[in-house]
């Protein structure tokens, strides 16, 4: 079994470090705060951390954390090791690296999740493995314990690109609902009412059926903020821009994710737009 370092212990991080520890997975951590992972062994800095591990888990916050991370490990023994790129960047980040990763002895996938901590847990999230068919082999067995649901989709940088799809689908969804539950609650629906059909039928989705409680206030939990969907909203129009794409849905939801932090909402979870669009329509 490989030993796993998990490498940024925010939401995501710390989910995946906690079921993989709850899965038997021996797994040590390591973030800049030292922040900690119950059940999880502590590395004292990151060389510490890559001396201990097998596959390193990235989940940090944005293209340069990536790339300074990358750049960091680069500058010690790589050797035998498997990057596992997991944070919400544009693909050129881990591809523009790969060689003098290769150079290194190493091999780097790109496998950004899609879902929360809360699917993270529960093992039930959605990830998406970009690189060779034997790095790709080697990540999906160490993420095995993570979900069901891992699907190589193709070279280095194809994962980022897959999630780019679901991912924008999904906020042009949010976008679209957020206009509906306004029609809804001016014509007097109760919102419990309208959101119980619709997520039971063909216009329902699991991201909206699964936020029931917390959209109706019965869970004040927090899955994945506003803000963090709005940091993924900019990542996805700068990959569907360098596709040559027009995305006009993408950006009103980026649109209506930047209207519900001004209004306050940025670290409540995504679900409080929908509640804010039916209450405030």
């Amino acid at each position: 079994m490989d030993r796993i370092g998990v490498i940024g212990l925010g939401r995501m991080g710390s989910a995946m470090a906690l079921r993989l520890v709850s899965e038997g997975v021996p797994v040590t951590g390591w973030t800049r705060s030292g922040r900690g992972v119950e059940g999880a062994a502590q590395a004292p800095d990151l060389a510490a951390l890559v001396a201990a591990s097998d596959v390193l888990i990235l989940s940090l916050y944005d293209d340069a954390a990536v790339m300074g991370m990358l750049d960091a490990l680069l500058a010690l023994d790589l050797t035998g090791k498997l990057i596992v790129e997991t944070s919400t960047v544009v693909p050129n980040v881990v591809k523009s690296r790969a060689d003098r990763i290769a150079a290194a002895g190493a091999a780097v996938v790109d496998a950004p999740i899609s879902g929360g901590p809360d699917l993270v847990a529960a093992g039930t999230c959605g990830i998406f493995i970009g690189g060779t068919p034997e790095a790709a082999a080697r990540a999906q067995g160490a993420l095995a314990p993570l979900s069901e649901r891992i699907f190589h989709v193709g070279p280095l940088g194809t994962g980022l690109v897959m999630k780019t799809v679901n991912n924008a689908l999904m906020q042009s969804y949010t976008a679209g609902l957020v206009e509906q539950l306004q029609v809804a609650s001016r014509a007097g629906l109760p919102l419990d009412t309208a959101l119980t059909i619709l997520c039971g039928g063909p216009a329902g989705i699991p991201m909206v059926r699964d936020r029931l409680p917390k959209i109706l206030g019965q869970d004040l939990s927090v899955g994945f903020p506003v803000s963090g969907v709005a940091k993924d909203n900019a990542v996805l129009q700068r990959v569907v821009a360098d596709a040559g794409v027009e995305a006009p849905t993408l950006k009103a939801a980026g649109a209506m994710l930047a209207e519900a932090i001004a209004a306050g909402l940025s670290e409540d979870d995504i679900a409080a737009v929908f509640a804010r669009a039916y209450r405030d329509a």
